[in-house]
């Protein structure tokens, strides 16, 4: 459940996803989501992931946040979490990019905290969304996972395609610009003169075909290695794009910040 800052610090038990250890294994905090069970305490709709990126506009996500959210503070997306005057459900990282002082005050308002190892496979997103894939979240957003450092936005962006988040919707969000992988139909609403831009993603993506844009497609393909499908434009509220085979990356560019 979100939580504004300023009720009450102790989390109800019953919002919870609490991680218990598999046979044979001590600390649940060192392993990887695959050596756990997952206990459901409460449903939550969706899990909102915040990570240590940049956002474009932090009114719009707080806009966005719904009451039933499950709030996932990836390790420094701590203090972005915080600079909106929200509190996290659960903490999960390494732990490097905010202090041990940080770190104690979550754990005195009841915040449940998944420590892992500093030399790891994983960065500390793919460990959030593959504990948010184990609860099954069939909605996940990525909140402020863009800007920064281009290695790991780059790493981010492929983080869509990990197998475990097959069938679930999962999008980036910084306020303004939203990402999000099309496998087959995608229904995208907007507004008139929104930017979309259709990448193909992992090899050619074929049959391509929409609806609302000023630039149409019919039965087009799209290659990695060629930029045809960057700055269409939306005409109407919604636009539609259908796909035959393949994977395309979709960026939808809002354009409220740029009207008066």
């Amino acid at each position: 459940m979100a939580r504004l800052r300023g009720e009450p610090n102790v989390l109800d038990p019953r919002n919870l996803i609490r991680i218990m250890p598999a046979e044979g294994v001590k600390d649940v905090t060192a392993q990887p989501p695959s050596l756990a069970k997952v206990v459901f305490l409460m449903h939550h709709q969706r899990a909102v992931l915040f990570v240590n990126g940049e956002l474009a506009d932090g009114k719009v996500v707080i806009q966005a946040v719904r009451k039933d959210d499950y709030l996932i503070a990836v390790d420094g997306g701590l203090r972005v979490l915080l600079s909106l005057g929200l509190f996290p459900n659960l903490l999960i990282g390494d732990l490097d990019s905010i202090s041990p002082a940080e770190v104690e005050r979550m754990q005195q308002i009841g915040v449940e905290i998944r420590r892992f190892p500093h030399e790891k496979n994983e960065t500390d997103l793919e460990l959030a969304l593959l504990a948010a894939a184990a609860a099954d979240y069939q909605s996940i957003w990525l909140v402020a996972a863009l800007g920064g450092r281009l290695d790991q936005t780059l790493a981010n962006l492929h983080l869509l395609l990990l197998p475990e988040l097959t069938g679930r919707d999962v999008r980036l969000f910084d306020g303004q610009v939203e990402v999000f992988l099309i496998r087959d139909d995608a229904a995208i609403h907007g507004q008139p003169g929104d930017t979309l831009s259709l990448i193909a993603f992992q090899g050619l993506a074929t049959g391509i075909t929409t609806h609302g844009l000023y630039y149409p497609l019919t039965d087009e393909t799209l290659f990695p290695e060629r930029s045809r499908g960057i700055s269409n434009r939306m005409l109407a509220n919604m636009a539609r794009v259908t796909i035959e085979t393949g994977v395309l990356l979709c960026i939808h560019t809002h354009d409220y910040l740029d009207q008066p």
